[in-house]
């Protein structure tokens, strides 16, 4: 398996299209094809551009410009992604349902805390040192840019069920984010052991 497609993968898996449109549940109930399309492209956009800074910085973003230690944040990631795990084991997936401003849904908040979180900034920084800056790049935009396509085609399809099969879609919400959590579950410990890894190496 090329390093290509592996990279590309990895990023997909993390952004998890079917998790991100659990995420979004009331954007996609309240908003028209047109206008949810519309704001998750410009929040790929902007995701793809925030990956391809870490891509081409690498550590150099947490050695000089926030001057911590790499570990440190993968720690402290994991610890959030675990406890949005067990959030959705406990609660199910309506416990982390996007919030509207009064302004209504906004770019921002689909891209700051759906798709640019812990896991998608470490494979960033994965895929930078895997490949090529250009390579890294584009690696990064076409991994986006098919889970934003994903997303897109699962409100298209959530339209088309919805009236006919209320009760089957919430279902299908209840069921994927239970699994999708013990997914992040795992994710949250390997980040958790690798930070805790690599402080026990640097000092013992």
């Amino acid at each position: 398996m090329s390093e290509y497609f592996k990279s590309a993968i990895l990023l997909f898996t993390l952004l998890n299209p079917f998790l991100t449109l659990v995420y979004l549940i009331e954007m996609v109930k309240e908003l028209a094809i047109g206008q949810f399309a519309k704001i998750v492209i410009y929040a790929g956009l902007v995701a793809s551009v925030v990956y391809s800074c870490f891509a081409i910085l690498g550590d150099a973003i947490f050695g000089d410009i926030v001057q911590a230690e790499f570990a440190s944040f993968q720690i402290f990631g994991g610890v959030i992604m675990l406890i949005i795990g067990l959030q959705f084991v406990f609660r199910g997936p309506m416990s982390l349902t996007l919030l509207k401003s009064k302004s209504g849904y906004s770019v921002g908040a689909v891209a700051m805390p759906v798709l640019i979180g812990p896991g998608t900034i470490s494979a960033s920084l994965v895929i930078g040192k895997r490949l090529d800056q250009p390579e890294a790049i584009v690696v990064i935009f076409v991994a986006v840019a098919l889970a934003i396509l994903v997303v897109i085609l699962l409100k298209l399809l959530h339209d088309f069920v919805l009236p006919r099969s209320e009760p089957l879609v919430n279902r299908y919400i209840e069921i994927t984010g239970r699994i999708s959590a013990l997914y992040v579950g795992t994710v949250a410990v390997e980040m958790i052991m690798k930070g805790l890894g690599t402080w026990v190496g640097k000092y013992f």
